[in-house]
């Protein structure tokens, strides 16, 4: 995979990615984010195939970047909460 197909993915991934806490919710943008994301690497002339040779699935991928992202913010928000 290309250098610049790598950074696009991560600088991607890091900008569009947002806490979503329902299982439902994360399957619906993280089908969503895939689509826009293959739309955005083909305009800057990034090939799918190149993605996907180094990551696999960008659905799969951006659904766990999403689910890591959701049960950091329920860390984050029981840390933050008083103790009794």
């Amino acid at each position: 995979m290309s250098e610049h197909a790598i950074e696009f993915l991560r600088g991607w991934i890091g900008e569009k990615v947002q806490c979503q806490h329902s299982p439902a919710r994360i399957e619906r943008q993280a089908e969503t984010l895939a689509k826009e994301c293959c739309a955005q690497a083909a305009e800057e002339g990034i090939l799918l195939e190149d993605i996907q040779e180094e990551v696999g699935d960008i659905k799969e991928l951006i659904a766990s970047r999403l689910e890591e992202v959701a049960e950091e913010s329920e860390q984050q928000t029981t840390s933050d909460k008083p103790s009794e």
